[in-house]
């Protein structure tokens, strides 16, 4: 068993050398689960190549996980994600992409601000609330 074991890790070695990573080793440099990983490959946003059967991923496949990461940290959604993804792999010269980047980086920034003027909104709210509640008791003290 230790041998299997240790043929394992020769081969992962090797992958990793050809610029092929496993799952555990990507999910490691970028901080994520593997569950999340295998997630993204359900959903079809990766295609990771395979070793027998391992997953194995080239710097494109990490490069694509990358870029997902940075969406959803942006607040896009999966779909708005693989529509970018997809564009990605149909415009050889990218515009296409670059034009769907900006309008839905323009939707987003005016998401935001609306959701920022909700938040104000209640800020001021509650401020308000704060200073009346505070007043009502120091009048009843």
């Amino acid at each position: 068993m230790e041998e299997l074991g240790n043929a394992m890790a020769d081969q992962q070695r090797s992958n990793e050398a050809d610029g092929l990573h496993g799952i555990q080793a990507v999910a490691t440099e970028l901080g994520i689960s593997t569950r999340s990983i295998r997630f993204y490959e359900d959903k079809g946003l990766l295609e990771p190549q395979r070793v027998g059967t391992m997953r194995v991923y080239t710097r494109r496949e990490i490069a694509r996980l990358q870029l997902i990461l940075r969406g959803k940290h942006l607040g896009f959604s999966l779909r708005e994600i693989k529509e970018f993804l997809d564009l990605y792999n149909v415009d050889a010269r990218h515009l296409n992409q670059t034009l769907h980047l900006r309008d839905q980086v323009r939707n987003r920034i005016s998401e935001l601000r609306k959701q920022r003027e909700a938040l104000d909104q209640t800020l001021r709210e509650l401020i308000e609330i704060e200073r009346e509640t505070d007043k009502e008791i120091a009048a009843q003290r």
